[in-house]
């Protein structure tokens, strides 16, 4: 249960980096808004472009997340995890929202 509190709290924390860091940096992505995704032990993150649509496969090392980027937005799809709460969150669009798969530990940020 603890385990499970501190990360949860490690995710907030790294969603709350990536937010602040989208406030003071600038994404290259053709200048259009992009999407980040942060996950696995060590972090690794991946930036989609929000102006190509398509379907993305990650495998984070705990799961196998589905992405499918389209019409400017991105989304959780098909989430193979048990509580399939990520896939609540909807499409993303707007710089700073948000979205956390917290079995896969992977968290997915507007910039």
């Amino acid at each position: 249960m603890k385990k499970n509190l501190l990360f949860t709290l490690a995710v907030l924390a790294a969603a709350g980096l990536l937010f602040v860091l989208s406030r003071l940096t600038l994404v290259s992505t053709g200048g259009g808004p992009a999407a980040v995704l942060t996950y696995g032990d060590p972090q690794t993150t991946l930036t989609f472009d929000l102006s190509k649509d398509g379907v993305y496969d990650v495998d984070t090392g705990e799961y196998t997340i589905h992405l499918r980027v389209e019409d400017g937005t991105i989304a959780f799809v098909d989430s193979p995890c048990p509580d399939h709460l990520c896939e609540g969150f909807g499409r993303l669009k707007a710089q700073g929202d948000w979205a956390a798969c917290m079995p896969a530990r992977a968290s997915l940020t507007i910039q």
